[in-house]
């Protein structure tokens, strides 16, 4: 009762502007507010995070070695999840998902893979968090930047828990509205820095040190300004997710109405070819590195390639953050095409914005059209394509790819141009496939080529019907975690050992969305019965 008292009076002694919730003492205010029956909307608390953090070890380096007690199964996976003084959101609804898939996943090591991915965004990454602002900042890992495409994913699998967990949800629009804040003035950017309520100071991205931009940019809220489709495809996913799981149309406030203004302008303007009818040439956008620079400079003035018109949106970097080769992104169309839609229909269930949702309709069948005209020959996706004749038949793990094309909502995994793509996809008519002894899968050139990434495995698993080529994916992922129980960046073939970024939120989401969907689709191969289970329900 004491300790009830001590909060409580805390609370009611807090100034609403400055309560904030700094590291390490998410959990302990949601635990007592839950033990002390307090719902007051806005809770959050303002101590200095210095004392929380002193006890808390940095994330980076204690995922970088084995913790807690192992599991019962063969690999003996420890136990990874923050001390829960350290976690940085608690949520009860998370916590009961996890303790439902632990009791009836029948393989322990899987069940341990579940237990530390499913809440390593909740457990680590909300940096920062003002529900009375309604702002939250969430990293990607071991990078203090707000990535816009991985907090999309980042908070996918949450999706059937945001309609009987207000908190989460609560969070969730927080995360909403403070990227609105960034699309709104730098809908080019796909990485940010912390909001200025936060009180967290801008991080140096020494790969944008020396890149010239335009339109021009400050670092003091933007990280990295490189232009990526799916970036803003990932803001329409995570505000898609949250109405139709809510239906609170709140979220689609004035600011939340301008960055889906800028990401219209953003597809009038790179849909546009490189040179008009008078041989002008057009750019919107350009980024380049300049001499010295980290990055290097990019041809045709920071340009890239020349484009003609297709009906679909170019794309200056891919979701890996690597250079596009040619500026039509076939899986990141597919995706805008799909979150367009999606857009329309939430607009057209909150009755607001009608021209906007006219827009997208318009918008999304357009590229769905000149994705199936200008990339498929013989039954083969290329994964970029220029308008002019050439096209790339290749690759990359990150989503959106050509192998996520299922998991994005653009097609079914039986079609018959997808079975194809695939086949040459997970082979060596992919430069970008690899196979070792032990692992393979896709990598990309943002490692190198023989580093594949588990996350197209993750992607295989959501393209497949088949049993045998589920199982044979998700136990190439289980086996090669390095033995620290969460899913790595990528893995090197010839010594599985040699892996990147231990601690890479993004990644774990995707593998325990991954579980889920196999919960519902495939039950009989990860449960002890064949009983589908939906978190939430």
């Amino acid at each position: 009762m004491l300790f009830g008292s001590f909060i409580s009076g805390l609370y009611n002694n807090l100034d609403g502007a400055s309560r904030t919730l700094p590291y390490g003492l998410g959990y302990l205010w949601s635990a007592a507010k839950m033990k002390l029956g307090l719902g007051v909307a806005g809770i959050t608390i303002s101590l200095m995070a210095a004392t929380a953090q002193a006890d808390c070890p940095d994330y980076t380096t204690y995922a970088q070695s084995p913790q807690g007690n192992p599991s019962s199964g063969p690999l003996g996976l420890p136990y990874m999840r923050p001390d829960p003084a350290c976690r940085t959101f608690n949520s009860t609804s998370a916590e009961k998902v996890i303790l439902d898939m632990k009791s009836r996943l029948k393989d322990p090591d899987i069940a341990r893979l579940f237990e530390n991915t499913f809440p390593n965004t909740l457990d680590t990454t909300v940096k920062y968090y003002n529900e009375r602002e309604n702002l939250a900042f969430i990293i990607t890992g071991d990078i203090t930047a707000q990535w816009l495409r991985d907090t999309g994913n980042q908070f996918s699998h949450y999706h059937t828990l945001l309609s009987v967990d207000a908190d989460l949800a609560n969070l969730v629009k927080a995360v909403i509205n403070n990227e609105a804040r960034y699309v709104s003035q730098y809908p080019y950017c796909g990485a940010f820095q912390p909001p200025p309520e936060s009180g967290l100071g801008p991080s140096v991205n020494d790969w944008a040190l020396g890149v010239l931009v335009n339109p021009p940019v400050d670092n003091q809220t933007v990280f990295e300004c490189k232009y990526e489709i799916d970036s803003l495809c990932g803001f329409i996913k995570l505000s898609s997710s949250y109405y139709e799981a809510t239906k609170d149309a709140s979220m689609m406030n004035a600011e939340w109405l301008a960055a889906i203004d800028q990401i219209f302008r953003v597809i009038n303007e790179q849909s546009q070819a490189s040179f008009g009818a008078d041989w002008n040439f057009i750019s919107y956008y350009n980024w380049t590195g300049l001499a010295g620079s980290l990055a290097g400079a990019v041809n045709n003035g920071g340009n890239g390639e020349p484009k003609g018109y297709t009906g679909m949106v170019g794309t200056h970097h891919r979701p890996s953050d690597d250079l596009s080769t040619f500026a039509f992104l076939t899986p990141a169309n597919a995706m805008l095409s799909v979150q367009l839609t999606n857009l329309a229909t939430i607009l057209d269930h909150a009755g607001v914005a009608p021209n906007v949702s006219s827009q997208a309709k318009h918008w999304s069948k357009t590229i769905e059209q000149a994705v199936w005209e200008h990339t498929v020959v013989d039954g083969i996706f290329a994964y970029e394509t220029n308008g002019l004749g050439s096209r790339y038949v290749m690759d990359d793990a990150n989503v959106p790819s050509l192998l996520s094309l299922p998991y994005l909502g653009f097609l079914d995994m039986d079609h018959p141009d997808y079975v194809k793509t695939k086949k040459m996809l997970m082979s060596r008519g992919n430069p970008y496939y690899a196979k070792g002894r032990s692992f393979n899968g896709i990598g990309g050139p943002h490692i190198d080529v023989w580093n594949p990434w588990p996350m197209s495995l993750v992607s295989n698993i959501f393209g497949t019907n088949d049993d045998g080529e589920i199982l044979s994916s998700l136990y190439t992922i289980v086996n090669n975690t390095g033995g620290l129980g969460l899913i790595h960046e990528s893995i090197n073939i010839y010594n599985i050992s040699d892996y990147t970024r231990p601690w890479f939120a993004w990644a774990n989401s995707y593998f325990s969305e991954m579980l889920l969907d196999l919960a519902q689709r495939k039950p009989h191969l990860i449960f002890k019965d064949n009983k589908p289970y939906t978190p939430g329900q």
